[in-house]
């Protein structure tokens, strides 16, 4: 059985991190790594965090130059097969998630894994905001802004030490960049595991009103640009009604 790293990246996130690190320990999955690397909150997280501590396998408190300079931390201190991703404001749905993406991993021998999720009200787990999937992604898809829901993103760690990690020169596209790097240009196999595994609390950097939108979606056409696809800011926003249909769809 493949070791999954799990890496947490937190800051001032007392209200949420509990039910993320319960639902990470929760996991059946018996080879996890846990990774929390927090940006030196002020608000009480770290206090939650060392209850866990002699179940999470390291704690990374300091200060740092974002959300991605932390993935990059965490990433590289990981020592699993397989890395994923969760957010400290995100939940796995069920116990079965990780037995579930390792499962994929072997049926598939794909150097990559991804899943939908369910993007939920952010004081309630269970109210239901918008279903995020990847049923339709491909890779051509990349041009229109497109991608895999990144949270629920698996790579193996080799894939990242041969093809890098997260570009500190974006501020809210870098996952968009990286997994056009590694699925476009690098072209590392993927697998899709059809189910959702992720609830997602409603909010963060990317969705901050218009102007952060736009922001990231001109980031996506430099990233396009940077990996060798053609895309420009008119083809990428043409995405918006669709994304528009995902309020509609109940699971």
């Amino acid at each position: 059985m493949k070791n999954i790293s799990i890496v947490t990246v937190s800051f001032n996130s007392a209200d949420t991190i509990r039910d993320t690190i319960e639902s990470v320990l929760g996991q059946n999955y018996p080879h996890i790594e846990y990774i929390i690397v927090d940006g030196g909150s002020t608000d009480g997280t770290i206090k939650i965090v060392e209850e866990y501590r002699h179940r999470i396998t390291t704690i990374i408190s300091e200060p740092d130059s974002g959300i991605y300079d932390a993935m990059n931390k965490g990433i590289t201190v990981a020592t699993g097969d397989i890395v994923g991703i969760l957010n400290s404001d995100d939940v796995y749905t069920d116990n079965q998630v990780i037995t579930d993406v390792a499962s994929e991993f072997e049926a598939s021998g794909a150097d990559s894994v991804f899943s939908d999720l369910l993007i939920v009200d952010r004081n309630n787990l269970n109210k239901r905001v918008r279903y995020y999937s990847s049923e339709k992604f491909s890779v051509s898809k990349l041009k229109w802004g497109w991608m895999v829901p990144h949270p629920t993103f698996f790579v193996r760690k080799y894939c990242y030490e041969k093809f890098g990690l997260y570009k500190m020169g974006y501020r809210v596209a870098a996952d968009f960049e990286l997994v056009a790097r590694f699925l476009w240009q690098a072209g590392i196999s993927h697998s899709r595991l059809p189910r959702y595994i992720i609830r997602m609390r409603e909010g963060g950097i990317s969705s901050k009103g218009i102007w952060w939108r736009l922001h990231q979606n001109l980031e996506v056409v430099r990233a396009c640009r940077e990996n060798g696809i053609y895309t420009n800011i008119l083809i990428v926003l043409l995405k918006v009604p669709f994304k528009l249909l995902e309020y509609t769809r109940v699971e």
